[in-house]
């Protein structure tokens, strides 16, 4: 009876996990927890016979995004695979034959059919049987080929996922009122989530569809490796990839191990697959539960447990929440040295029993070999405490119930907070702002919450900061000096793109470049201060007008840009009142690097002065390219060349449409 209760109570836990691991909610326990629980399952029911209708290891979890309004049957079933974490099973499984490994993707599968060359559908996984359609998605999702060559029945499948540098991004760039996601494949779920309204927000994301099976294709092509490259030709992006045998298991794997380890591959992987090169011999195969016995064979990873000493609990603010961090003494996992492991949010630190004083004894492992994770308490003494200010700008803080999930997540009150304000920070210096190179969001993010940067103006004087910036994670002399040339270098900058990194509501590139020719900069100033607005623009009207004006009444606004102009020189870019000059009506295309102007941006510039137009692509519309490098076989050249137009240097260019 006691072996039947454990049984109902891990169908249970292990549920309600998938449920929140398939359908993008908050993570409920750890792959590591799961797979503990899991192997504990099977090992009950294989002793008592006793399985549950309900059980995971008789069931495909599915997505809660599976819409039932827009569900399809699956052409050919969408099976799981069966999972190893012995290399000797893997050997024995592979046998003499082929062999192809490669990684086991930690997204969502989707299903992708094409016919006379064109896409048709895209079904999620579902429950292997039934997914949902979400074609609409088709311009949002990145590696989806629109056309094909092959004009034949096609079905391919493959996994959508989100790399760690975008999720990390998405995460500390979320609005106020979003909690955080637990993973790349949780925001991956809840972007596929998302209806035809949010398409936006779903190409933001950069959610990629990467194939790893053709699953059907009119024309002979029995083996698996032939038909990845296949795909590869006609525009997929595919999974990576290597032909073995069983011999060589053990050594390729410990190469492949190696990548994650150090951090070579950034798409979210949780194993890797082996799969037979010989298709043919693969499709006799027979099912099993919801595994197809030679479809292939995952392998995941033994985690790595280290026991180590908690020093303190850190929180740390986003846009979001204000999130808890374990600090503790160093310990050794997967080759890497490691003292801090997020804690999520306060339901996990209860849900852990973490405590807070310094004799307290944690589980800490790598998820995915990646991400350090505190997966267990073996001795909690004391309780921790929640920060009743914000450890960024000191405003009251608040805890806020997810209605969904449940989760607690400590929240800052002060809707001005630096930390809330990551995406505004990092149009600021994106390459359309300012541009300073190499300052990335997770920098961004880094000096926010370590006090350095409270306005844009902060940013220029980093360098004062010298000696803390050196010690932070990922910084060193070398990085640091690089910064701050960069910084440096960013103190001149156009005014166009002065302007759009203002974040000022409703105003952009274009909006800011109308300006600039109408009125020129000092005009912006002029109009600025005396409060009259900018409708006489071509383009800007009473809505942005008002929006422009508005924006510059607010003190802090005012303020921050007054200590710009302290900061920032500004290149004179005086308004274009010379719609007939010299490149008047002409289109021009820029491509290789640039000599004699300190950069594009100055060549763009000078054309647009004279009345001239620069676009990305060559058409028929386009009168000359310019490449310093005339003789080059690039896509551009060639094009240009099949079309007739004609390709210049700079000092060509100069010596006809110069002054």
């Amino acid at each position: 009876m006691e072996n039947m209760d454990r049984i109902h109570y891990l169908v249970e836990q292990l549920n309600l996990a998938s449920d929140a691991y398939y359908g993008g909610l908050d993570e409920v326990m750890s792959n590591y927890e799961w797979d503990s629980m899991f192997d504990e399952l099977l090992e009950l029911e294989s002793q008592t016979g006793y399985i549950l209708p309900n059980s995971p290891t008789r069931h495909v979890s599915q997505s809660s995004i599976d819409d039932s309004n827009n569900k399809e049957l699956h052409e050919f079933p969408a099976l799981s695979l069966a999972k190893t974490k012995e290399i000797d099973a893997l050997q024995k499984w592979a046998g003499d034959f082929d062999i192809w490994i490669s990684w086991k993707l930690d997204g969502l599968t989707l299903v992708l059919t094409y016919d006379n060359g064109k896409l048709t559908k895209i079904l999620t996984r579902g429950d292997g049987r039934i997914g949902t359609n979400i074609t609409f998605m088709k311009h949002a999702i990145k590696g989806v080929p629109l056309r094909i060559s092959y004009t034949g029945h096609l079905v391919v499948r493959g996994e959508a996922v989100i790399s760690y540098s975008d999720f990390k991004n998405v995460n500390n760039m979320l609005s106020g009122n979003e909690d955080k996601y637990a993973n790349p494949r949780n925001l991956a779920a809840g972007t596929l989530g998302l209806d035809v309204s949010k398409l936006d927000l779903v190409k933001e994301r950069q959610i990629t569809f990467i194939a790893f099976s053709l699953v059907s294709i009119i024309k002979a092509m029995p083996s698996w490796g032939e038909r990845l490259t296949f795909l590869d030709k006609l525009g997929f992006y595919t999974v990576e990839r290597e032909l073995t045998t069983a011999d060589n298991l053990p050594d390729i794997i410990k190469v492949w191990t190696s990548k994650v380890e150090s951090k070579k591959i950034d798409l979210p992987v949780d194993g890797l697959v082996i799969s037979y090169d010989d298709t043919d011999y693969a499709a006799t195969g027979s099912i099993t539960g919801h595994h197809a016995t030679r479809a292939g064979l995952a392998f995941k990873w033994q985690d790595t447990v280290a026991v180590t000493t908690l020093d303190h609990i850190e929180w740390s603010c986003a846009a979001t929440s204000i999130t808890p961090v374990a600090v503790f003494d160093p310990v050794q996992l997967e080759g890497t040295t490691v003292s801090r492991a997020s804690l999520c949010n306060i339901s996990e630190i209860e849900r852990l029993g973490i405590g807070a004083n310094r004799d307290t004894i944690i589980k800490v492992i790598k998820s995915n070999k990646i991400i350090p994770k505190c997966v267990g308490v073996v001795q909690a003494t004391g309780t921790f405490s929640i920060p009743s200010v914000c450890p960024v700008c000191g405003a009251d803080t608040t805890i806020k119930i997810n209605t969904c999930s449940n989760t607690k997540t400590l929240q800052c009150i002060n809707v001005n907070c630096p930390a809330k304000h990551l995406r505004r920070f990092a149009r600021f210096v994106s390459k359309q702002g300012v541009d300073i190179d190499g300052l990335s969001v997770q920098s961004l993010f880094l000096f926010i919450n370590n006090g350095l940067i409270k306005c844009y103006s902060d940013i220029f004087h980093l360098s004062e900061h010298k000696e803390k910036i050196v010690n932070l994670e990922g910084f060193g002399e070398k990085s640091c000096q690089k910064l701050f040339v960069a910084i440096e270098h960013s103190r001149k900058t156009n005014p166009i793109n002065f302007i759009y990194a203002l974040n000022i509501p409703l105003v952009g590139i274009d909006a800011s470049k109308k300006i600039i020719e109408k009125i020129g900069f000092s005009g912006f100033i002029e109009r600025l201060n005396s409060q009259v607005g900018f409708e006489d623009v071509n383009g800007i009207g009473s809505e942005r007008s008002n929006s422009i004006l508005t924006w510059f009444a607010l003190p802090e606004n005012r303020n921050s840009f007054m200590s710009l102009l302290n900061e920032i020189k500004i290149d004179n870019y005086e308004p274009l009142n010379n719609p007939n000059g010299i490149c008047s009506g002409m289109v021009f295309v820029i491509t290789g690097n640039v000599v004699i102007f300190e950069n594009r941006s100055k060549l763009i510039q000078y054309i647009e002065n004279r009345g001239g137009k620069v676009t990305s692509a060559i058409s028929t519309k386009t009168d000359y390219l310019i490449n310093n490098d005339v003789n080059s076989i690039s896509t551009k050249n060639e094009k240009a060349k099949k079309l007739g137009i004609s390709i210049i240097s700079e000092n060509e260019f100069l010596s006809l449409f110069g002054d």
